[in-house]
């Protein structure tokens, strides 16, 4: 990797508006494979070039979805409106992935802002030509026949520096830029260290589970959700196939009751069932999506599901359990319909 493009962040913060940079300017910062410090401008991205977008988040930190790490530390980027991946350069990939801007690709509105150049000794020039080469790893890197994509999502453990959760900065930095409120932080965090008291191994795990739910049944809250599965891990896990639609009315089971459908390590048919769904137990959506095609993100190959598995509408990842806390990704979550129940049209929708 070559040196750092931008040695100081433009610092953009959520609800700021912005610019992105004109085609000939965002290709004067990147490198011959269309990146910046390893990211991917991937090409559909150029179709936002001159749009004033909002900035909704900043991508200072991000979950480790190819290795499962801890996460890592992003330098000098925001995630602008919902803005997804349509995974048409990649195969068709179905997973939407949002797409995250470094600032040297955009400029505040209303302000007058330098241009930043690629100085990466590897640079020598960037075209539209080369970013749609740059979607596919080049073929002496490859042993198979089948397409090997290179996108942001596969991209991330490279474009990224480790980060332990006990760094406080990342918090602060977190309410400085506006992602979470100081409440929702605070809370956050004492619920990691309880967590981390409950696996401590000092006997008193089950009554503080105990206590947790006790607590947030009172509240209305979600119950503890660092829970096993109550199926064996050589055990198959059940299925059912409900053939569920877009647009169809659904309710996410409780959390108990899916609990019987996974194994010690949370999945059914290798799908995990994360605490990041826990919230959502009980609650009622619509169908928006059936996934089939997504990518591994490990090898940057096409992925058939065996069993199909569903997207809700208006559910996100929200970063509340992810490592790193408040992962502004927001991922979708998948979900295996034996989670699912249909429910009567009349019933209302819950958020």
């Amino acid at each position: 990797m070559g040196e750092r493009s931008l040695p100081e962040s433009v610092g953009l913060k959520a609800g700021e508006w912005v610019e992105v940079r004109s085609k000939a300017e965002v290709l004067t910062t990147l490198d011959k494979s269309g990146r910046l410090d390893e990211l991917p401008f991937m090409p559909q991205m150029m179709d936002y070039c001159g749009q004033r977008l909002q900035v909704h988040k900043r991508a200072h930190k991000l979950c480790d979805t190819v290795y499962g790490t801890s996460g890592g530390q992003m330098l000098h980027a925001v995630i602008l409106g919902n803005m997804r991946c349509d995974g048409q350069v990649y195969g068709g990939c179905e997973m939407k992935c949002t797409i995250i801007w470094k600032e040297a690709w955009l400029k505040r509105v209303g302000h007058s802002e330098p241009v930043y150049v690629c100085d990466n000794t590897a640079c020598a020039g960037c075209s539209e030509a080369d970013l749609l080469s740059g979607t596919r790893a080049p073929c002496e890197k490859t042993d198979t026949a089948e397409a090997v994509y290179v996108c942001q999502a596969t991209q991330l453990p490279l474009a990224t520096q480790l980060l332990s959760q006990w760094a406080i900065w990342q918090y602060v930095e977190d309410y400085r830029s506006g992602n979470v409120r100081l409440s929702e932080i605070i809370s956050a965090l004492l619920a990691m260290c309880y967590h981390q008291l409950e696996g401590a191994g000092l006997g008193c795990g089950s009554a503080l589970r105990l206590a947790y739910d006790v607590f947030q049944r009172l509240r209305g809250g979600t119950p503890y959700p660092f829970r096993t599965g109550r199926l064996s891990k050589t055990s198959r896990t059940p299925s059912v196939n409900l053939n569920l639609q877009v647009g169809e009315l659904v309710r996410v089971k409780d959390y108990s009751e899916i609990l019987k459908t996974v194994d010690v390590e949370l999945k059914n048919r290798g799908m995990n069932f994360h605490a990041e769904l826990t919230p959502y137990c009980g609650r009622t959506f619509r169908v928006s999506e059936r996934h089939r095609k997504i990518m591994n993100e490990k090898t940057g190959q096409l992925m058939v599901l065996k069993n199909e598995c569903v997207v809700l509408d208006g559910v996100d990842c929200i970063g509340k359990y992810t490592s790193p806390l408040f992962c502004p990704r927001a991922c979708y979550p998948y979900w295996r319909e034996i989670w699912l129940e249909r429910v009567p049209e009349k019933t209302q929708v819950m958020r």
